[in-house]
Parts: C-alpha cells; structure tokens; sequence
C-alpha cells in the first residue's frame, strides 16, 4: 500500500469513528497538535487548536444533534504528499430543523496522523441556520 492509500484508509476510518461517536478511536487518529477549523458564524464555528479541543468540537456535533449527526463520505481523494480530501454529506436533526449539506474536508496527514482538518460547506448559509 503507498502513503496516499494509507493516508485515504486513515481518512476512512475516522469518518467510521466520528459516525459511531468513537472519540477515543478518532483521538488515536489525530496528532496532539492537530488543529481543525470549521467555517461560519454560527455558534460552532471557529479554529481550534490540539487533539483535546479538535475532539471537543467534533463531539459537539454529535451532543447538540442527540446523536443524529451523521457524515455519509462519499469518496476520498489522497496524494502522496499528505493531503487528502474527504467528500461526504453530513445529516442531522436539531430543535426541529433538519440538515441536509454537501461538504468536504481537507485533512494533512503526517507520519499516519490528522494534523489539520479544514471543513467547507457547501451551503454555508444553511449549515450556519441550522446551528445558529
């Protein structure tokens, strides 16, 4: 397997992770410095730095949601130089409102860990109503 295959496997298996509300299996695939940013205006965007807040602002999709969030990924698409590019649609329900959004998020993988995680929205305007 090259680096680009076992760097879209990593890729694959914290999406399982963060599907199943593993965080102690998604903390074994991120560098303690890792750092991870998710757009907006909401409530839940910013930039957040080390494995312990990047965990927190993931779980938070899953406590604000009850447990509805989900990432159907849909392809990965991996170079040899680190980078690596997960597609999916994330799906939640919350206080009444239901998301339904297109995303994607490029990752830098080092040394077979996550260093940096950015997400983008594909209607930010929507993900930015539904956590607001």
């Amino acid at each position: 397997m090259n680096v680009a295959d076992e760097n879209a496997e990593i890729v694959r298996r914290s999406y399982r992770a963060l599907n199943e509300a593993d965080f102690g299996a998604l903390a074994r695939f991120f560098d303690e410095k890792a750092s991870w940013h998710t757009p907006g205006r909401s409530a839940i965007a910013g930039h957040y730095r080390g494995r312990d807040l990047v965990l927190a602002q993931l779980a938070r999709y899953d406590k604000e949601t009850l447990g509805t969030f989900t990432v159907a990924l849909q392809d990965v698409l991996a170079s040899d130089d680190g980078r690596v590019v997960g597609l999916h649609l994330s799906s939640a329900a919350r206080n009444g409102r239901r998301l339904e959004a297109g995303c994607c998020v490029a990752f830098q993988i080092k040394n077979g860990r996550i260093v940096s995680g950015r997400e983008h929205i594909f209607d930010l305007y929507d993900w930015d109503a539904f956590w607001s």
